[in-house]
C-alpha cells in the first residue's frame, strides 16, 4: 500500500472555545488531486494554515512524508516540500513574467540584479518551460502588473511549480476569472499531477466538476463526507449544509 504523502490525524483547533477544526482526519497519496470545499466557516482556511504551520492545533497530528510538522516553522515546511497559493495573485508587478520566474527557480534565491546576469542553461529552460505550462510565452517581457487578474494567477501557479514543490496547496484560483480562463485553470491543475500532488480549495462547483478528483466536504470543522462530484452532489447532508444553501441562495 502506498504511504500517503499528507495525513491529518484527528486535528482540532479552538479559539477560546470555538472549535474551527474538530477532529478532522484527511490523506493524500503522492499524485493525487484533490478538491475540498464547504460553506464558509467550514474550516477550509484553517485547514491550510495548520498544515503550512501558520497555525498550531490544540489537538492532533499532521504528516508529511511520515514525518510530523508540528512545532516546525513555516520556511522550514514550505522547504521540506510543501506550497501554498493564496487567493489572491502575489507577483512583483513591477518585474516582467520572465523575472518574475527567474527569482522562482534560483537556487540559492539571489535579488534580481545579480540573479539576471547569473542565469544558468538550465534555469533557463526551466523559465521557457513554465512559460509553456501557463500559456504565458508572448508575454515573457511584459510587465505582471500589466497581466489580467487571470494571468497573474497562472504566473504564481508557475512561480509555485518552479519551486518544485511535493505538495501543491491552491486556494480558489478561480475567484474573479472568467469562465475561459476558469476551465484553462482546470486544464493547467490537472497537469500538474503526477509531478505534483494538488489540494485545491474552491466554492465554483462547474471547475470542480471539471477538476475530475475525488472532492471533500468540510462542515463545522470537519470532513463531512468524500467521493465523486456526482457521488457528492446526491448525498443528503451536502444538499443541507451546502449544496441546499446554494440553491436557496440562488
Amino acid at each position: 500500500m502506498t504511504t500517503a504523502l499528507l495525513e491529518l490525524r484527528q486535528i482540532s483547533v479552538s479559539f477560546d472555545g470555538f472549535m474551527a477544526l474538530r477532529d478532522l482526519n484527511l490523506s493524500l497519496q503522492p499524485g493525487e488531486l484533490r478538491a475540498v470545499i464547504g460553506p464558509n466557516g467550514a474550516g477550509k482556511t484553517t485547514f491550510l494554515d495548520v498544515i503550512t504551520g501558520k497555525l498550531r492545533p490544540t489537538a492532533g497530528d499532521v504528516l508529511f512524508k511520515g514525518q510530523s510538522l508540528l512545532n516546525k516553522p513555516e520556511h522550514r515546511i514550505a522547504r521540506l516540500g510543501i506550497g501554498r497559493k493564496f487567493q489572491s495573485p502575489r507577483v512583483f508587478e513591477n518585474l516582467t513574467v520572465e523575472e518574475n520566474l527567474a527569482l522562482a527557480v534560483s537556487h540559492p534565491k539571489r535579488p534580481w540584479p545579480l540573479l539576471s546576469a547569473g542565469l544558468s542553461a538550465v534555469e533557463r529552460d526551466r523559465i521557457a518551460h513554465l512559460m509553456g505550462i501557463v500559456s504565458l510565452q508572448t508575454r515573457a517581457y511584459q510587465v505582471a502588473g500589466s497581466l489580467s487578474h487571470g494571468q497573474k494567477q497562472w504566473l504564481e501557479i508557475a512561480m509555485l511549480v518552479g519551486q518544485s514543490p511535493d505538495l501543491l496547496l491552491v486556494d480558489e484560483p478561480v475567484a474573479g476569472l472568467t469562465d475561459e480562463e476558469t476551465d484553462l485553470t482546470a486544464d493547467l491543475l490537472k497537469s500538474l499531477v503526477g509531478d505534483h500532488t494538488v489540494l485545491v480549495i474552491d466554492h465554483d462547483m462547474e471547475f470542480i466538476r471539471r477538476l475530475e478528483s475525488q472532492v471533500s466536504v468540510l462542515h463545522q470543522g470537519h470532513v463531512l463526507c468524500e467521493g465523486s462530484m456526482d457521488q457528492i452532489q446526491c448525498d443528503p447532508r451536502v444538499i443541507e449544509v451546502y449544496l441546499g444553501r446554494n440553491e436557496e441562495a440562488a
